[in-house]
């Protein structure tokens, strides 16, 4: 049967077109039978090859994984990167100071030498991909356990990785599952370790309209920031050298400032990081009710504390900026998703296409095809009450900064019990390098009262059963005053500081760190953890085998549709056009915002929308140099119908000669079931107009050192 599947996905990838061209994230091998009649209907110039080639330059060699969930480009000969703000976000915050305060002021490296080295952030390029479906698929047949099916996949695997990488530097091989593992993609990518912050806007700019505007349209953000890829004197990949030297690309992008209009051509490459497309019901239901649920509520309460003490101290607000961020992107990202997933009916889709799949497995007679949907069926009720437990383990107790920090100490205890000598040394060294970054941005007092909102959840959400031990224990020891058990935790754990965890590691105790009271509920909190992970196992391989079938069968009772995997972080293009769209009766939106837009949102007593002086002043004179429309207006944001989702942050938006447009950086909330069904009349993607970056490098910055390395076409 997996033979015959084999074919059939490969006669259709042959044979059929796709029924929109906006949707899908297609595979960059395949464009060329797929997709590219079609992309060149709608406007694009480029042949396939110079789009993805593994033997010539082509796009795909301008395009990169920035950090470890964004994307970025190369727009210069001289390693020069562009992402997205918030993709750099992190990495400005860790830069900041309350004497230098980059997120507040912005960042210009005014010459090389002033670009800032950051450690720990690699950018990693393409280098090609194959498909090897022939190589695992004939080696599964027959095998019906999916313990040993999977224990195959990994071995196969890794003999195809070991293949490819053995010899080489810098060389990372992930053999990708897609289409709910009825094919397999290998892909081979090189990552490069010296990567420095070149410039950044304030986040006025580049974070203007925060969370209220968060994948909302009209949207009016600069989100962008620029890096710089370095090697050593050879053009290898190497670690941050005083003598490195700047990346000498196969490939950069130009940039276009001529401009486009509603209908053209616009398309992207990115790394999209997760879609589940082929859900079916009870699986979209467990998302709106268990995970979206459960993250909605739990980092609603810990935002709340978060933010009254980031607004109450300009340190904490730097401490805190990035986590802050990072938390409430997907809390609202959670919010919008139930909400199209209820309005746009999608459980109610999803049962109807699961009506006529039984009655095409039944005529069938495939068992696979007949079982597939009770398998998923079965698994998820199974699961039910295990998995939103663990749900809430995972939302409560890594977000108490203290235990996600004392879970960091536990291999160092595991060496202080069981061994001496250098493994002690080897832990406690690890230990400390993480420790003295965690405690940079780390305030006490606020992990105070987000241990005590939390805990109230946990102790009310989960029935005592499924507690950890020791916080029956605790229960009684001090009568049910979990705020009086926080209380001592601080007063008394080697983890409140750094300085206490440094001066235990100089003369460590196992006995002690044992009964530490902070250590104690990480490790028995883990203990727990693990058991309930070990009892959904069962159900997890029972799911996977019913998605594989489901899927399979689905392809096979669509003959004419092209399907396309899920988004999985790897490689993938999407194309469509520049297009506005109306969400709801009696409302238009226009594609693409000016900076009047921003002078209209701007609120001087609301840090969300502040606007800088100097972009004010800009406003004002209307200084826009080449970068303004044809109306005078400058150019802030754009619309395109390109299909994306998280990881696609930073991905080029591209014009049909393939020049650099702008930079992808949301979704509009319309449409934020794009994770699991694409709605063709609402789905958008919201880029920063490249104009506007250039504007704010250039006239509100002043630095046009970058400007002149870059290649600007303006025809």
């Amino acid at each position: 049967m997996k033979k015959t599947l084999l074919l059939l996905f490969c006669g259709l990838l042959i044979t059929t077109k796709p029924l929109f061209a906006d949707e899908g994230m297609w595979l960059l091998p395949l464009i060329g039978k797929l997709n590219y009649a079609a992309m060149q209907r709608q406007g694009l110039t480029l042949s396939a090859e110079e789009i993805y080639s593994i033997n010539h330059s082509s796009l795909k060699d301008a395009v990169v994984i920035f950090g470890g969930g964004c994307t970025g480009e190369i727009i210069s000969s001289e390693g020069l990167l562009l992402t997205n703000h918030h993709c750099g976000y992190g990495v400005i915050q860790e830069h900041s100071s309350v004497e230098h305060d980059y997120l507040k002021d912005g960042f210009w490296a005014a010459t090389r030498a002033d670009e800032i080295p950051t450690p720990g952030l690699s950018v990693t390029f393409l280098e090609q991909i194959e498909d090897v479906s022939d190589k695992i698929l004939p080696e599964l047949a027959g095998v019906t356990d999916e313990r040993q099916r999977n224990a195959k996949i990994s071995e196969l695997s890794k003999t195809l990785r070991d293949t490819i990488t053995k010899g080489q530097k810098n060389i990372r091989v992930m053999v990708y599952p897609m289409f709910n593992d009825n094919a397999y993609y290998l892909f081979t990518y090189k990552t490069y370790d010296d990567v420095r912050l070149v410039g950044a806007p304030p986040s006025a700019i580049g974070k203007f309209g925060a969370d209220t505007d968060n994948w909302m349209w009209p949207r009016h953000t600069g989100d962008f920031s620029m890096f710089r890829v370095y090697t050593d004197k050879d053009g290898n990949p190497a670690k941050y050298a005083a003598d490195n030297i700047p990346l000498k690309p196969k490939r950069y992008l130009n940039i276009s400032i001529a401009g486009f209009e509603e209908g053209d051509y616009a398309m992207m490459l990115g790394y999209p990081g997760s879609t589940d497309r082929y859900m079916t019901s009870w699986e979209v239901r467990e998302r709106m009710n268990v995970s979206n649920a459960i993250r909605i509520y739990v980092r609603g309460i810990r935002q709340e504390i978060l933010l009254e003490d980031m607004l109450a101290d300009q340190k904490v607000k730097i401490q805190y900026a990035s986590k802050y961020s990072g938390s409430t992107n997907y809390w609202k990202n959670s919010i919008g998703m139930n909400e199209a997933l209820k309005r746009l009916k999608v459980v109610e889709q999803k049962e109807a296409t699961e009506k006529q799949f039984a009655g095409f497995a039944a005529a069938s007679g495939n068992e696979n095809y007949t079982t597939a949907l009770d398998d998923i069926r079965q698994a998820i009720e199974g699961r039910e009450k295990n998995y939103r437990i663990l749900r809430y383990y995972t939302e409560i107790f890594p977000n108490i900064e203290i235990q996600r920090m004392a879970g960091r100490a536990l291999d160092y205890l595991k060496a202080l019990q069981d061994t001496s000598g250098k493994a002690i040394v080897d832990a406690k060294d690890k230990l400390l390098r993480h420790a003295e970054t965690f405690y940079k941005n780390y305030n006490a007092p606020t992990d105070v009262k987000v241990a005590k909102a939390l805990l109230k959840v946990f102790t009310e959400k989960i029935d005592k059963a499924d507690w950890p031990q020791i916080l029956i224990n605790v229960e009684k020891k001090y009568k049910g005053n979990f705020d009086k058990y926080v209380d001592d935790w601080f007063a008394k754990s080697v983890f409140v500081s750094f300085d206490k965890l440094k001066a235990f590691t100089e003369k460590p105790s196992a006995r002690r760190l044992r009964n530490d009271l902070v250590i104690q509920l990480a490790t028995s909190g883990q203990h727990k953890a693990n058991a309930l992970g070990a009892a959904l196992q069962t159900y997890s391989l029972q799911l996977a085998k019913g998605r594989r079938h489901f899927l399979a069968g689905l392809m096979e009772m669509q003959p004419g549709k092209v399907f396309y995997p899920d988004a999985n972080f790897s490689t993938r293009l999407t194309y469509g056009n520049i297009l506005g769209y109306d969400p709801e009766d009696a409302v238009h939106y226009n594609y693409y915002t000016t900076l009047e837009g921003v002078m209209e949102k701007e609120d001087p007593d609301n840090w969300e929308f502040v606007v800088p002086g100097k972009l004010k002043q800009l406003y004002l004179k209307k200084d826009y140099g080449r970068y303004a429309l044809p109306d005078g207006k400058l150019p802030v944001c754009f619309l395109s119908n390109n299909d994306i989702t998280g990881g696609n942050s930073g991905s080029p938006a591209l014009n049909g000669r393939g020049e650099l447009i702008g930079v992808a950086f949301d979704g509009n909330w319309e449409a934020l079931s794009g994770d699991v069904t694409f709605e063709t009349n609402l789905q958008r993607t919201i880029s920063v107009d490249i104009r506007y970056v250039l504007f704010i490098i250039d006239k509100y910055a002043g630095a046009t050192h970058l400007i002149d390395e870059m290649t600007i076409v303006e025809k």
